[in-house]
């Protein structure tokens, strides 16, 4: 199995679209007015995002969106200058991870972060299942 991409539920695609655009995914995907899809501009990860009419049942909860960036502190300084404001600058964080955390147009979390080797074998992993 392998991971392919997320939908994210959205009130508006145009604010949508310009977002994930200045954070540097590639829209290849339009079907107006409800309807992108991104792809990642390292990998083949996509993501949509689609317009949730305003009398859809919807869920409270919210995705927290994971992105990895080698050199996160130049890609947090660089999104910056994209007008895109951080609700935590990037910062060392108990679980070996380096994160920045900022939040879509409509709410979703996203933290860039740095973890290296940590991501995939953090110092506490279960000893039968390190990846080598």
């Amino acid at each position: 199995m392998r991971f392919n991409h997320v939908t994210l539920d959205i009130s508006d695609l145009e604010r949508s679209k310009a977002f994930y655009s200045a954070l540097g995914l590639v829209q290849i995907v339009e079907e107006a007015p409800r309807y992108a899809r991104f792809v990642f501009p390292e990998g083949d990860a996509t993501l949509s995002v689609e317009v949730t009419p305003a009398d859809a049942e919807t869920s409270s909860s919210r995705a927290t969106l994971f992105f990895e960036c080698d050199a996160l502190d130049e890609k947090v300084a660089e999104l910056r200058t994209r007008g895109l404001v951080f609700e935590m600058e990037p910062t060392d964080m108990f679980y070996l991870w380096r994160e920045a955390w900022l939040r879509d147009p409509d709410g979703h979390a996203i933290r860039l972060y740095r973890a290296g080797e940590n991501r995939l074998n953090p110092p506490w992993r279960l000893p039968e299942s390190v990846v080598g």
